[in-house]
């Protein structure tokens, strides 16, 4: 597969299958028709207008307004009408740095439509050979690509974290990095994609880091999502996302980001120019 299909995948989408979901007049979400009529039987919370969902005018605090469709959600997700809870919150915003106007249980996100923050680390490290990096397999057990390749850290931005909080905490949970190593992470822009998943729009923004690891150190996973870790030549790497689907979805396009910017990747690749506008969408 060409590398601009991994990227091209993370951006299928058909935004007529979708309206909108708004707070006052900020449009924040994108739902499906029959979500809408399913969350309008809920009208203390919910109203349409149209054909698009606005929250209650009623529900003027960000935290009345959590408990509140906190309540709808946890009811539909008890009947199968939405997907599962998993008990950690996002923001609901407007745009990165926007007041968060709500949050939202993680397990229904894409159902919302909601723009979602996430952080991805590339563990880099410079080998007698030349570059490596450290990549994990997530655990079989995984809601999420079970035993795909991913990041030696990742993890979406919950609700009431800053991102060095939550880098911390990642770096902490899924590879024993100490805080003194996880802080020299070198924050390096950030990845966009909408793409359908799971009968909804995953709308990401992916803070990216760079971080150059010890050649000494490995990584020891302390949450149980990832089962194994790997410390691989970059061409390996490469071939991999080359020849193979063993990465998850979304670590394929931040990893040839990172090819691009370390000149592994150079503007004789095919599709170099059209990599670069797709990265950031």
């Amino acid at each position: 597969m060409a590398l601009i299909d991994r990227i091209a995948a993370c951006n299928v989408h058909d935004l007529s299958q979708y309206r909108h979901f708004r707070i006052g007049d900020a449009p924040v979400g994108w739902l499906r028709p029959e979500l809408i009529r399913r969350l309008a039987a809920y009208p203390a919370v919910f109203v349409a207008d149209g054909e698009e969902l606005v929250l209650a005018p009623g529900l003027s605090d960000p935290d009345a307004r959590t408990e509140a469709v906190g309540e709808v959600v946890a009811r539909l997700s008890e009947s199968g009408e939405l997907p599962a809870l998993r008990g950690e919150q996002f923001s609901v915003k407007t745009h990165w740095g926007a007041p968060a106007l709500l949050a939202i249980d993680r397990g229904v996100a894409a159902r919302f439509g909601i723009l979602s923050f996430g952080l991805h680390v590339n563990g880099h490290v410079d080998g007698a050979d030349g570059l490596e990096m450290w990549i994990g397999r997530r655990a079989r057990d995984r809601l999420v690509a079970p035993g795909e390749l991913d990041h030696i850290v990742a993890g979406g931005q919950p609700h009431g974290l800053t991102l060095t909080e939550n880098l911390l905490k990642e770096c902490a949970e899924e590879a024993d990095l100490p805080p003194d190593l996880a802080l020299t992470a070198r924050p390096a822009g950030a990845i966009t994609y909408t793409m359908e998943a799971r009968g909804g729009l995953k709308r990401d923004v992916i803070f990216v880091y760079d971080l150059a690891v010890p050649a000494g150190f490995e990584p020891r996973n302390t949450d149980g999502e990832v089962e194994a870790f790997f410390r691989w030549p970059i061409a390996e790497i490469l071939a991999r996302l080359r020849d193979t689907d063993d990465f998850k979805f979304n670590v394929g396009p931040v990893i040839i980001d990172f090819m691009i910017r370390h000149g592994v990747l150079t503007p004789d690749e095919p599709g170099y120019v059209e990599m670069l506008k797709a990265l950031r969408r």
